[in-house]
């Protein structure tokens, strides 16, 4: 029997543009908390390494400028306000990247093994995929808290890789960021970067063996591996 292929995909800024959701539960937390709020611009360099990163980077910031420690209780509340307020708007703004679902209709009918990881809140990543639709192409969800370990950790990828009983050497990961490029070239596994990712780098300087706009015409790429 033929292996199938798997194709493994990050969420945040990769299958979904996140971001104007993401950013009003941020500054909502902030406000709250009496902290500075934080641009679009601004938070795309942190949103793919979770909410508890993302929610301890803005307040690490204001510490330094004030040279005050961080206080980790009042982090942990703003980062549950965080969790609790971006589930109920979880898809105002929220939108797929262009090509995702023809893209994923594709891949289906090749019968490709499809799982998301990313390092967003697995409860979180289900409603989402859900309530836009996608949820049902994929067979596994991994998210932040799934293991013990997630991105730029291989394991997020690997462990996934082995429950849908595939192999590293006939898989790819799709993502935008360092995190997701980290995680694939520790796994060994070829990497397909989106050029507009949720970054702070320079795309040149994260391991990639394909840069793609969006989702279409990628069907061009996965054809190779197959």
């Amino acid at each position: 029997m033929k292996q199938k292929f798997t194709i493994l995909f990050d969420l945040d800024g990769t299958l979904v543009d996140t971001a104007p959701d993401l950013m009003h539960a941020h500054n909502h937390v902030m406000k709250k908390f009496g902290y500075p709020t934080k641009s679009l611009a601004e938070l795309k360099n942190s949103v793919g390494k979770g909410a508890d990163v993302m929610i301890g980077r803005s307040i690490w910031s204001q510490a330094k400028k004030e040279l005050t420690a961080i206080n980790e209780k009042i982090k942990n509340s703003m980062t549950d306000e965080f969790i609790s307020y971006y589930g109920k708007n979880i898809l105002n703004e929220s939108k797929l990247l262009n090509g995702v679902k023809d893209f994923l209709n594709w891949s289906k009918k090749e019968n490709i093994a499809m799982a998301v990881c990313t390092n967003k809140t697995e409860h979180l990543a289900v409603d989402l995929l859900k309530k836009i639709g996608i949820y049902d192409y994929f067979e596994y969800v991994a998210g932040y808290n799934t293991f013990e370990y997630c991105k730029p950790d291989p394991r997020h990828l690997t462990t996934v890789i082995e429950i849908l009983d595939g192999e590293k050497n006939k898989s790819i990961m799709i993502g935008d960021s360092e995190s997701d490029a980290n995680a694939a070239k520790a796994a060994e596994i070829p990497m397909i970067l989106l050029e507009d990712g949720y970054t702070e780098k320079n795309i040149h300087e994260i391991y990639h063996n394909h840069l793609i706009k969006d989702f279409i015409g990628i069907e061009k790429i996965i054809s190779k591996y197959l």
